[in-house]
């Protein structure tokens, strides 16, 4: 009789008997199977192995080379624990069901449930034809079932073979958590040691990652390792206090390790060393009299100090005292406790007189030797009216190209400084505000008119654009409001204010817009402006003579010509000249006659243009040729823009 059911796994190169055992071909026959033959009965006796073919129903079956798995005991499933590794063999038999050495057998299955040993996975079968390897569980929390898969080369076929197997859960504790020493000194360490158990037995088949944590590691005032594997089944890690102070339950925990282990460590509290003073707010350490706060204004003053240690360590939950000897102000907590960082804060109110105190920080009983106890002062914090009660107003330059050249808006024109003091002389506030207006030109920015101080005072740009013909008292400020403001062509009046509800404080200034052309020149004081359309004839010196002349500068509104622009001399001949004093023109403010300045520009009339003093001589001095000099005096913009006037000078001999 012939053994049907072999033969879909033998053409598939692969027996799976039971739980896949190896491959067995069997053919039943009279008087034993004839491999290799065909018979045409229904039964047949005898049993046989090989490769050919068996007597049966007529159906072929073709042998091939196979491999067979087995697990520990020759079990055809498996069974695998932490606690108990499984050994899984794999039989390579060639297509005559022989044995095959040294063949390479290659293992697989589903990491995540099961490693092997060695880790490559693979193994050379040995005379008997089996390669062995060991499996594992892949980690403690690892369960489940599986499939392993062997894998060989024989001649030029590869077999396979399977085998099925459970990972079963295993069970593990923790020995007792110890700590050596369990008792530390204030920034001690200690170490940590436990061991992973298997019953009675330390767990060393695999290593175990364990978890250790406390409240102070937490906190950050502890350091221990968080993640430590065991060896040999024991798990080590040293803890090291950084200002914990008192007791500390210190804990371990592990996958697969259901109940965690813990440990109590006592940690003696530092000793303080001494207190520091940190810092006051407001920053600038000022804060104004009572009943005088508003916008960027308080009573109020905010006092931190620090206590540490010998080491520099912040101490935590020590008693700190305050006090003054100041009675015009109030200490509102007299005592308070540091809290995480050695940190501490105290507030003082001001009083209804300006003055400047001391905080000093007292750690009580503190004192050894009948010495005083750990105290430190803090910085000086001032009391002030924190109300302006001088202000100063300061312009960057009072004459700017701008009758017809507009600023950029990245660029102003120049800028304009406002100082304000209370009424000890103390820069005012941060925060306060000062309000800029003007009548010609733009000040300030688009988010505000004006600025706020810091330190007491503040800056705003001022740029050259329409409009620029001033209208009386247009805007209406306080500034003009008494005083009209001046309405000379081209020249800016601009005012700037603060208020405190109750008093105001203002100033003026005024800026020229001057023109980028030189339109009226008055030579050595003369009232009559120079005919700049002819040349101006200078007479006739000496040739060993030096003229000295002098020329007043005005653009088309008898105004300066902007500050900066280049005065010289230019396209000389038969003549020698002397650097222009000033070769610019100078920052030239609003003035009056006889010359002094009247910077908020009341009542300013007449030709307000700079002076210039020229030398021009003879190219022959030495030896004395009549001569006549022709140049001209150019005058150019900080735009580009020049104006040249043509002068002669004749030079006479003896």
């Amino acid at each position: 009789m012939r053994n049907f059911k072999n033969e879909s796994a033998a053409r598939n190169g692969v027996r799976v008997a039971g739980l896949l055992m190896a491959m067995v071909l069997t053919a039943c026959g009279g008087g034993g199977g004839n491999p290799g033959t065909t018979g045409s009965g229904s039964t047949g006796t005898g049993t046989g192995t090989g490769t050919g073919t068996g007597t049966g129903t007529g159906t072929t079956v073709t042998a091939t080379a196979s491999v067979g798995v087995r697990f520990k005991g020759g079990a055809a499933a498996g069974t695998l624990t932490a606690a108990a590794p499984e050994s899984v063999s794999a039989t390579v038999l060639d297509k005559d069901g022989k044995p095959v050495p040294n063949a390479i057998v290659t293992f697989a299955t589903d990491n995540a449930l099961a490693v092997f040993n060695p880790t490559s996975a693979t193994a050379l079968t040995n005379a008997s034809g089996v390669a062995t390897v060991t499996m594992r569980p892949a980690s403690l929390a690892a369960a489940g079932a599986g499939t392993i898969t062997a894998t060989a080369t024989v001649g030029d076929a590869t077999v396979a073979g399977k085998g099925n197997y459970s990972v079963g859960s295993t069970t593990l504790t923790f020995g007792t958590l110890s700590a050596a020493p369990a008792n530390l000194q204030a920034y001690g360490s200690t170490v940590l040691s436990v061991d992973v158990m298997n019953g009675a037995n330390k767990y060393t088949d695999q290593p175990v990652t364990l978890t250790f944590s406390s409240a102070c590691a937490t906190k950050g005032t502890a350091t221990l390792a968080t993640t430590v594997s065991t060896n040999n089944g024991t798990a080590q890690t040293v803890y090291r206090d950084k200002g914990c102070a008192g007791n500390d339950t210190i804990t371990v925990s592990a996958v697969g390790v259901n109940t965690p282990a813990s440990t109590t460590v006592t940690v003696a509290p530092p000793t303080a060393a001494s207190v520091q003073f940190i810092g006051a707010s407001p920053t600038n350490q000022s804060i104004v009299i009572q009943g005088q706060g508003g916008n960027g204004r308080t009573e109020t003053a905010t006092l931190t100090f620090k206590v540490v240690d010998s080491s520099g360590n912040p101490i935590a939950g020590k008693q700190v005292n305050f006090t003054t000897s100041s009675t015009s102000v109030h200490v509102n907590k007299a005592t308070d406790t540091t809290d995480a960082t050695g940190q501490v804060i105290t507030t003082v109110n001001s009083g209804t007189v300006a003055t400047s105190f001391r905080v000093q920080a007292t750690l009580p009983n503190t004192g050894t030797n009948g010495g005083p106890d750990i105290s430190t002062l803090s910085d000086s914090v001032v009391v002030t009216t924190g109300l302006p009660t001088a202000m100063s107003l300061s312009t960057g330059s009072f004459n700017v190209e701008g009758w017809t050249v507009d600023s950029t808006v990245a660029t102003p024109a120049t800028t304009l400084q406002v100082l304000l003091a209370d009424a000890f002389g103390n820069p005012v506030p941060d925060g306060t505000p000062v309000v800029f207006q003007t009548n010609m030109g733009a000040v300030g920015s688009s988010d505000k008119g004006g600025c706020n101080t810091v330190n007491g005072g503040c800056t705003v740009a001022f740029r050259t654009q329409n409009p620029r013909s001033p209208a009386a008292n247009t805007p209406s400020t306080v500034c003009n409001a008494g005083t009209p403001d001046s309405t000379r062509v081209g020249l800016a009046s601009i005012c700037a204010s603060t208020s405190d509800g109750a008093n105001t404080l203002f100033q003026r200034t005024a800026i020229f817009f001057s023109g980028s052309t030189v339109k009226y020149v008055y030579m050595n004081g003369s009232t009559t402006p120079l005919n700049m359309d002819q040349v101006v004839d200078l007479g006739s010196i000496s040739g060993t003579a030096t003229k000295v002349f002098k020329l007043q500068l005005n653009d088309l509104n008898q105004n300066p010509m902007p500050a900066g622009s280049k005065v010289e001399i230019t396209s000389m001949l038969n003549g020698n000249a002397a650097a222009v004093v000033p070769a610019t023109v100078p920052n030239v403010a609003p003035h009056v006659s006889g010359g002094a300045d009247q910077l908020d520009g009341q009542g300013v009339t007449g030709p307000q243009g700079s002076t210039h003093t020229f030398s021009v001589s003879s190219t022959s001095a030495t030896d004395c040729k009549p001569a006549q000099a022709s140049f001209n005096v150019t005058v150019t913009s900080p735009s580009g823009l020049a104006t040249s006037i043509p002068f002669k000078l004749s030079f006479t001999c003896p």
